[in-house]
């Protein structure tokens, strides 16, 4: 999970000042060496440490706090603006033309992810209802045009290749006409990388740069090499002046060292954040959001954005209205998981929300627990699927030997779904209520949550333990 050693110790730290109806200087300069300490060993650069804490404290001994009503939250408030100042302050956009195509040199070193991210961008910008061409500029290691043409096909754009013999920088000015050519609005130039910044890559990317006149230069570097990220990013902007940098593998990177380093050390803004594997896990980055993860208020703005992106509008507005009216089967528990796997790892959502990111620690959830109890859904009759009455002890033998459990995990499971579905019943009887006061209602069910809205507890249908350990 992201910044999650640092999330946990800065909590710690500002869990001492929550409360308090007074703060006096000792009280801020002992939370601050623990902010400090959390962030050194975060991997954050010394110099952006120390002029970080020493803006803090400046602001949080002044009268600003001393005249709060809760200090504490106040000294927590002006750490959080702060850490979103020190990651860039606002969303930096990517740069449009006003005469297309708008062309962007993808660089960096090799194993950043740089080709992958390439293939991520262009599946970005059609998300936008752009038309991006890709550029293989990378004719030295092995298999880089392949990958990336591969790339390519899965994302559905087109891969402008004239092979490893034509220079790069030949391929690039060629790939320009081309675009303007077919009327492509962006243009990818993924451009070689080598194991160690030298001359020789310098050179060729300087060329590359004086002829196509890009308008955006993107550096890609792994999160998880922490302060190295930092000096390679330093390194790459003091001869190509870079306008922004993309993080790859930052849903990898517990400390956070590159994210909170690297603007305040280059002056580059972060324009993207690879958060997974899959093509579409990148994100523009956002330093309030990101901010507000670190200290434990959730991100509950990406979730919304994730879900309108994710969930199938239509099917949820279909299973909100049986719900409403009492029904809930087991195809509706189906789509209503699959919906939410398409949010991305459940640990990741609980990280968004408010608040959940000390329950982490003891809320764990077994992903692998979850497929099985859509094994055993999947093994199920259409007929038995709509009415569980039907499931006596044969069919539940069946049913396990079709969905690689044993009888006793079947029983569990059905025996929380109905527990679930009188818990349905009685939210939708709620719900109902609700309407009639209100004009206007919205919002997404989480058909996960236990009694008092934990997650949870034996109502909780997706693990037979339940999947928490």
């Amino acid at each position: 999970m992201a910044f999650e050693s640092l999330a946990s110790r800065l909590q710690s730290a500002f869990d001492k000042l929550r409360g308090r109806g007074k703060i006096d200087e000792s009280a801020v300069n002992e939370a601050m060496r623990e902010v400090r300490l959390a962030l050194l060993e975060a991997d954050v650069n010394f110099k952006v440490v120390k002029d970080f804490i020493a803006r803090v404290k400046e602001r949080a001994i002044g009268q600003e706090v001393l005249k709060s009503l809760t200090p504490g939250q106040m000294v927590i408030k002006i750490v959080n603006e702060e850490l979103t100042e020190l990651m860039g302050g606002n969303v930096a956009r990517l740069a449009a033309s006003n005469r297309p195509p708008t062309v962007i040199m993808m660089a960096g070193l090799q194993g950043a992810g740089k080709t992958t991210t390439t293939g991520k961008l262009a599946k970005y910008l059609q998300k936008q209802n752009r038309k991006p061409l890709l550029v293989a500029a990378d004719i030295y290691r092995p298999a880089a045009i392949k990958q990336l043409q591969v790339l390519g096909e899965q994302v559905k754009a087109p891969v402008f290749a004239l092979g490893d013999q034509v220079s790069p920088v030949e391929i690039a000015r060629k790939a320009i006409e081309h675009a303007k050519e077919n009327h492509y609005d962006y243009v990818l130039i993924d451009t070689a990388g080598r194991l160690h910044i030298d001359e020789a890559l310098m050179e060729e990317l300087k060329q590359i740069r004086d002829t196509v006149k890009p308008d955006e230069i993107l550096l890609v570097v792994d999160a998880m090499t922490g302060q190295d990220a930092v000096n390679v990013a330093e390194n790459f902007n003091s001869q190509l002046e870079l306008t922004g940098v993309i993080l790859t593998k930052l849903d990898g990177d517990t400390r956070g060292g590159a994210a909170l380093s690297v603007k305040a050390v280059t002056n580059k803004p972060i324009k993207f954040a690879a958060m997974g594997e899959k093509l579409d896990a990148l994100e523009p980055f956002h330093p309030d959001r990101m901010a507000s993860r670190i200290l434990g208020m959730g991100d509950v703005l990406s979730l919304i954005e994730k879900a309108q992106e994710s969930v199938d509008e239509e099917k949820a507005k279909e299973m909100e209205k049986q719900m409403r009216q009492g029904e809930f089967t087991f195809d509706m528990f189906l789509d209503s998981m699959q919906q939410m796997r398409k949010l991305g790892p459940f640990q990741d959502i609980l990280g968004m929300l408010p608040g959940m990111n000390k329950m982490k620690d003891q809320v764990q959830i077994d992903e692998k627990q979850i497929a099985r109890v859509e094994a055993i859904v999947k093994s199920m009759t259409k007929k038995e699927r709509a009415n569980p009455d039907l499931l006596n002890g044969s069919r539940r033998k069946r049913i396990a030997a079709g969905s690689g459990t044993t009888v006793q995990e079947v029983n569990r499971f059905i025996k929380q779904f109905e527990e679930m579905k009188k818990m349905m019943k009685q939210f939708s009887g709620m719900a109902n209520k609700m309407q009639k006061k209100q004009k206007k209602k919205g919002g997404l069910g989480l058909p996960f949550m236990g009694k008092g809205g934990k997650p949870g507890g034996n109502n909780f249908p997706f693990n037979f333990k339940p999947p928490f350990k």
